[in-house]
């Protein structure tokens, strides 16, 4: 394990492509054209720049990919994002070449009562070539459990998945505070960040092995969601935020975001608080 930590960081060299912009734009259902080489990347949008290139032979068996970093084989089979801190130190300017470098910041071993655990921590640098210092800083942390499936704790046993209507679905992204995230939107996401987690994309993975009760909203997008929410609606001018996962959000589902003094929450559609955001 202690090689993961001493080990160099890994740095790429990365554009931050207008076409990638754009398609983050297409996305998002925003107009496509407003977007341009020389203007500043929108915060939150960076997280296309922080896909790796590993290997689909290398891949872990649930299809992540690491973003770029390898992470160590602990015998800890399921994978959930915890939570995430982004500091914006400085712009990114659309068009720009950009060095990033990631590396394994910490990891963590835990035995629980319900099993074995691990807590890993991934940092990323975006920086531009002209500057000193870095532009974006991320940390990520992931936790890594048994796979062993425990009915009792999911609230699914002996029971089928329950689509909702799709009559009762709010129009994808058109009210200010109200998303239901599909199916499409998962994929976009995943694509563009090239996350192939099998959560996001695999319903019958999801159900079958991971025992979860429809596919997973990325936390990554989750994040997404509510720096446009700030953005758009709130006008914020982004600092930095310190995002905590207390529970899954599903596909198909809708979701309620609030922001008030500094703090923002997700709520899923049992109107129970499933992330928390600090807001600077």
């Amino acid at each position: 394990m202690q090689d993961y930590l001493s080990a160099s960081p890994i740095k790429s060299k990365e554009l931050c492509s207008l076409t990638m912009v754009r398609r983050v734009a297409a996305m998002l259902d925003l107009e496509t054209q407003s977007f341009a080489e020389g203007d500043a990347l929108p915060k939150g949008w960076h997280f296309f720049m922080l896909a790796g290139e590993t290997r689909k032979s290398a891949l872990r068996k649930d299809g992540f990919p690491g973003l770029g970093v390898p992470l160590p084989d602990l015998g800890l089979p399921r994978l959930l994002l915890g939570g995430r801190t982004v500091a914006y130190l400085g712009e990114i300017i659309i068009g720009s070449i950009i060095e990033k470098s990631s590396f394994i910041k910490s990891i963590t071993e835990k035995t629980t009562k319900n099993g074995q655990m691990a807590i890993v921590t991934l940092q990323h640098e975006l920086r531009s070539l002209e500057a000193d210092t870095p532009a974006i800083v991320e940390t990520q942390t992931y936790i890594l459990k048994e796979l062993e499936i425990r009915n009792e704790e999911l609230g699914i046993r002996n029971r089928e998945l329950e689509i909702p209507n799709s009559s009762f679905l709010i129009p994808n992204l058109k009210l200010p505070n109200s998303i239901v995230p599909d199916e499409t939107l998962l994929f976009q996401y995943s694509a563009l960040g090239f996350n192939s987690h099998k959560i996001h994309l695999d319903r019958n993975y999801t159900q079958q092995v991971e025992g979860l009760p429809d596919l997973v909203v990325n936390g990554g997008l989750a994040t997404l969601l509510m720096t446009e929410f700030l953005r758009k609606e709130k006008g914020v001018d982004l600092k930095g935020i310190k995002v905590k996962h207390i529970a899954p959000l599903y596909c198909n589902r809708p979701l309620r975001l609030e922001y008030e003094n500094g703090e923002g929450k997700i709520y899923d559609n049992n109107d129970e608080v499933a992330v928390q955001c600090e807001i600077n």
